[in-house]
């Protein structure tokens, strides 16, 4: 008889199955999955900020800002979503629908894309 692969219990029912509940089925996945899990967790957390942070600043569709300013509320420029290249060589940084374009050494503008 197979016993589960979590609490080594002894399983009843199929003969393919793994676990003796889905609770145990839960528990070991959960521990399996936690170093990724945990990964992923503290990028959204960090890509949740600073989307909260670029709504904060730019409640309309467009505005300028200071490098101050967003550092000051704990944006962190390394963790954006996607990039748009203008025709005109400008790359915009955009966390979701929330971008900036970097203007000079401490200036940015704020930019809303329309859904």
């Amino acid at each position: 008889m197979k016993t589960c692969l979590e609490c080594e219990e002894k399983i009843a029912g199929r003969e393919d199955k793994k676990f003796c509940s889905d609770g145990c089925r839960n528990s070991y996945n959960n521990r399996m999955n936690k170093d990724r899990n945990n990964f992923v967790r503290n990028i959204n957390s960090k890509l949740r900020k600073n989307y909260r942070v670029l709504s904060e600043l730019n409640p309309k569709s467009k505005r300028k800002t200071s490098r101050g300013a967003l550092l000051s509320k704990g944006f962190e420029f390394e963790f954006f979503t996607n990039l748009l290249q203008t025709k005109t060589g400008n790359t915009y940084y955009f966390v979701y629908n929330q971008g900036y374009l970097h203007l000079n050494n401490d200036s940015f503008m704020l930019v809303k894309k329309n859904r």
